[in-house]
């Protein structure tokens, strides 16, 4: 049985807005981009988390960005078993047929997700253990993460296990063969970021020095 209801009016009434005034004074431009397709410069990855809000960020264009959203913004090691992969699906897509130019992962401060991973591997989430927990075995992916900021004070410890999110998900990237190939030949490149939501704050990991600096 199908349990879909119709949908809350004031979303109804954003459409019909959005219909009038947005679509109507830029028609034009919807119809092209519905005849020719996507092509987007980038692809960019971030949280699930509703106040991370790239397009705004960037003040990008519809068409401009291939976006995918997940918990905590992980992309998880290149698996090949036959099974459901929605991120490693995105990934595919994204670099073997739009062949996009760049991949950016966005990382942001008060992450719920990570904060489910920092609880789960100090012992205080026992319920994210459980096999059945999908987020936990989600956050599984940033374990190695954990291992490498454990020692930090709590208050630091989150921030650089943001960061961390961020580094695994580059690191995992590098995993897929077909991300490899693009990057070595230089058709591809990745880039790291985390936004401090409440400052407005974006700061991008320099490989050169291994920190995220201000931009």
């Amino acid at each position: 049985m199908n349990h879909a209801k119709p949908l809350p009016t004031y979303l109804v009434n954003r459409y019909h807005g959005w219909k009038a005034t947005t679509w109507a004074e830029n028609h034009v431009w919807y119809r092209r981009l519905a005849e020719d397709g996507q092509r987007p410069r980038a692809m960019v990855i971030s949280c699930c988390d509703s106040r991370v809000h790239v397009t705004s960020i960037f003040g990008a264009d519809q068409g401009e960005f291939f976006i995918h959203r997940n918990i905590a913004n992980l992309v998880p090691t290149y698996v090949s078993d036959g099974e459901h992969h929605g991120t490693s699906a995105a990934v595919e897509f994204a670099v073997s047929a739009l062949k996009v130019a760049h991949i950016i992962v966005v990382g942001h401060s008060s992450c719920g997700g990570v904060k489910g991973c920092d609880d789960m591997c100090s012992g205080n989430a026992p319920e994210l253990e459980e096999t059945t927990s999908f987020v936990g075995r989600w956050m599984d992916i940033l374990r190695p993460g954990y291992e490498r900021v454990r020692e930090l004070p709590d208050g630091e410890r989150l921030t650089a296990l943001e960061k961390e999110a961020v580094l695994i998900s580059l690191e995992n990237l590098m995993s897929f063969p077909f991300v490899k190939e693009a990057v070595e030949s230089d058709n591809l490149t990745l880039h790291g970021l985390w936004t401090d939501i409440g400052e407005g704050g974006l700061h991008e990991f320099d490989a050169g020095t291994g920190k995220f600096v201000p931009l």
